[in-house]
């Protein structure tokens, strides 16, 4: 098992990472290869499934998606210069489990958002399943 506070410190870089190189070399160094991030959506997203009878998950496999992944919520949030995350005081492991808490922080230090990380992580301690939930 990795030092759990330096992973958590690292996933949570690759969110603010302004250089695409750097971006995806982090990705690559996170996660597996078949690596997978699990995200909850947004309330409407799983009320519209749930009406269907369906079950709603959004989710990117492998270093190309994930990639796309991070690059688009570093287009939306970080990019324009209104938010960065930060890493909560939170960091807890047992065996290949991790989960932490991050949050969404404004240039004008309000938290805009809050969401956890539970991850699975492999023998070289990268990310297998990174399961991903927005509180707010």
């Amino acid at each position: 098992m990795p030092d759990l506070i330096e992973l958590a410190d690292r996933y949570v870089a690759v969110w603010n990472e302004p250089d695409a190189d750097a971006r995806r070399t982090a990705v690559v160094r996170l996660w597996a290869t078949d690596g997978r991030h699990i995200l909850q959506p947004p309330r409407e997203v799983v009320k519209a499934a749930d009406d269907l009878g369906l079950t709603a998950a959004f989710e990117a496999r492998g270093h190309v998606e994930l990639e796309r992944r991070v690059r688009l919520a570093y287009d939306e949030f970080v990019a324009p210069g209104q938010f960065s995350f930060r890493r909560r005081d939170d960091v807890a492991g047992l065996r290949d489990a991790v989960k932490f808490t991050w949050e969404m922080v404004a240039t004008d230090g309000e938290i805009a958002g809050v969401g956890t990380e539970f991850l699975i992580i492999d023998a070289e301690g990268r990310i297998v399943a990174d399961y991903q939930f927005i509180e707010g």
